[in-house]
């Protein structure tokens, strides 16, 4: 039992450590007025290709609604989102990538492949793919533990 929770401990501290490293090079990278928010919608919605209300992207995003509709209001304003009326059901909206969208977030791709080169090159494909379920299955049960 003691041997789990250390090995835990260990885990999330090197979780937590990689992300505040990886978050603050990004951050320096990205282009001009970008924030890592703002990248991190515009990524997911060109992924998915669908609209999604806001109220799903903030779910996506473990964010208070509120905090989306901030996120999405400057990327509204940039013009890198278009957020429409849902016809069927008035009371929603729905949130698009536009052309311009699309664009910065091709710029920040750019912008940010040298930084997660740099940070990969010296590990091997097979170990980088070997952390992937192990990551994915620690994501996974924490999203079932916040959901109940």
């Amino acid at each position: 039992m003691a041997e789990t929770r250390d090995l835990a401990v260990s885990l999330v501290s090197e979780v937590m450590a990689a992300d505040q490293l990886l978050r603050s090079r990004l951050a320096r990278v990205l282009p001009q007025g970008m924030e890592l928010s703002h990248f991190s919608v515009l990524n997911y919605l060109a992924r998915t290709g669908d609209e999604r209300t806001p109220a799903q992207l903030a779910r996506a995003f473990h964010l208070t609604r509120g905090a989306m509709t901030n996120t999405l209001s400057r990327l509204d304003l940039a013009g890198h989102v278009h957020i429409r009326p849902d016809w069927e059901d008035a009371r929603r909206k729905l949130v698009s990538l536009s052309p311009s969208g699309l664009r910065a977030r091709n710029e920040a791709l750019e912008a940010i492949a040298p930084v997660l080169a740099e940070a990969t090159d010296t590990i091997e494909p097979e170990r980088l793919r070997g952390a992937l379920p192990v990551l994915r299955a620690l994501r996974q049960s924490l999203e079932s533990a916040s959901e109940t």
